[in-house]
């Protein structure tokens, strides 16, 4: 069951924020809305063509577009939130973004100055692993214009329901992306908690060290059991025998948990170890740029 005291950013306090046990609530609060958005994009068609460069001339002609439909429709979408002062990494490159027009949020300072960012990769595998697989179904039997049958149509509409669908279940890996990221605020809380647990491997490059410090098999065993749970349940076709047409789920549960075991959480790790050593140099450099102005006062 999900915490009530999962984090709101807008208004958190500092020790909020940091509190494990406040980042996980917020983690677990979101696995449901990822399985919600999985499940939405896997009742669609893949229509490969979306994902793929130079397949919409129109594109090209009409908005000077040469990137893919998806890319596109991204783009659309992730200006629109720039313009109310966003709080996540684009997709799309930021120069592209348009200014907010609000001012921004004064969140509390507490990470490091980094560059971590997995935008990229999350995107990738949402387009060359997920969706693929979560849309290879077995009941493609349906009506005269079925969104889950492939189209070469530019002008289909189910061309554009599933395109319309596939940027709004993004959401999902829009999500996985705000995981990944809330790795930072996990490493840098354990960090705080013993620091001197952490430096050497750090000041080495210890990766594999680090990773041993930050991995917790209990609490990744819970979070695939919870997850499994959730998949098989709200994956279910109540109109069918589950027990006999597993073929009719809305989605296969062991993808979900894929999606967790073999992506979201190696990615959570990466992130919470390269945001540790980026840490760490970023530290270096402002020490030595303060001692270089602390040199130059006295020349």
């Amino acid at each position: 069951m999900v915490s009530a005291d999962s984090i709101n950013f807008h208004n958190a306090t500092a020790k909020d924020i940091l509190s494990l046990e406040k980042i996980r609530a917020t983690l677990q609060r979101m696995e449901e809305s990822i399985v919600f958005r999985l499940i939405e994009r896997a009742q669609f068609a893949h229509n490969q063509r979306m994902y793929q460069k130079g397949e919409f001339p129109e594109l090209e002609e009409k908005e000077k577009w040469t990137g893919t439909w998806l890319g596109w429709n991204l783009k659309e979408v992730e200006a629109s939130h720039a313009n109310f002062r966003p709080d996540e990494y684009p997709f799309t490159p930021q120069d592209s973004m348009p200014s907010p027009i609000l001012k921004p949020v004064d969140y509390p300072e507490l990470l490091h100055p980094h560059h971590v960012n997995v935008s990229n990769t999350v995107l990738q595998f949402y387009t060359e692993d997920i969706v693929p697989r979560i849309t290879a179904r077995k009941d493609r039997v349906c009506a005269s214009t079925d969104l889950r049958v492939e189209t070469t149509d530019s002008m289909d509409p189910a061309l554009f329901a599933t395109s319309r669908h596939s940027v709004q279940s993004i959401d999902a890996f829009t999500l996985v992306r705000y995981v990944s990221n809330l790795g930072m605020f996990v490493s840098e809380s354990k960090f705080r908690d013993d620091p001197a647990a952490f430096v050497p491997h750090i000041q080495s490059g210890n990766r594999e060290a680090l990773a041993n410090l930050i991995t917790k098999p209990a609490v990744e065993e819970m979070l695939l059991k919870r997850v499994a749970q959730k998949a098989e349940i709200y994956g279910q076709n109540l109109d069918g025998d589950m027990a006999k047409d597993d073929d009719l789920r809305k989605i296969q549960s062991q993808e979900v948990i894929r999606l967790y075991k073999q992506f979201i959480i190696p990615l959570t790790k990466e992130v919470e170890i390269d945001y540790l050593l980026e840490r760490f140099v970023q530290r270096l450099i402002q020490a030595k740029w303060s001692q270089h102005r602390t040199d130059r006062r006295f020349l």
